[in-house]
């Protein structure tokens, strides 16, 4: 039952992406902008899924602590930004993300769920920052359930595909995944 919800989520979703191409967060801070924001970003992509494939990895609670606090500590990030409270390093503290977390899957150490989830709220803070910063005047609150949305949507793939991908291998695919994701950082960063 839970793999045929995930899969009309997924399907919904990408049935859906067509629709949001071409939404400026700036002028138009709506749901559906907030929802396709972290759709069409590479780094918001590979971070968000790496958060849930991480959760699962290390499995527990850390498959509902870490992506939570990773939406919690995002919404937190977008309240600073849209109230004017400035953040430094935003854009290269969220190339970093990508970066670190992947190199944590890749790596595969046992951390407790507790600093997992303080690691990524980290990086949320940063995040939702971002999100805020390129909102402009538009409706904030509509804008933001739509990328919290998203981005559950990506952590619940990450976790659905780090679920999927341990069964089949162990650990070893997951931890290619996340050696995939630490290179999508760095080709990000200084390839792009």
């Amino acid at each position: 039952m839970l793999k045929r919800s995930l899969l009309v989520l997924a399907l919904s979703i990408a049935a859906t992406l067509p629709a949001f191409a071409h939404l400026d967060p700036g002028t138009h801070g709506s749901f559906a902008a907030g929802f396709s924001h972290p759709l069409f970003g590479l780094d918001h992509i590979l971070v968000m899924v790496a958060v849930g494939l991480w959760a699962a990895q290390q499995g527990g609670r850390s498959i509902w602590l870490v992506p939570g606090a990773f939406v919690g500590a995002m919404a937190i990030g977008f309240a600073a930004a849209i109230s004017g409270v400035p953040l430094p390093f935003v854009e290269p503290v969220i190339l970093a993300s990508v970066v670190f977390i992947g190199v944590a899957i890749a790596l595969a150490l046992p951390i407790p769920a507790p600093a997992v989830a303080a690691m990524v709220g980290f990086f949320a803070l940063f995040h939702g920052h971002a999100h805020g910063g390129e909102l402009g005047e538009a409706g904030a609150w509509e804008f933001a359930i739509g990328f919290i949305l998203a981005t559950a949507a990506l952590h619940a793939a990450g976790i659905v595909a780090g679920l999927l991908l341990g069964r089949i291998s162990g650990k070893v695919l997951t931890r290619i995944a996340g050696a995939i994701t630490a290179l999508g950082g760095l080709w990000l960063a200084f390839g792009a």
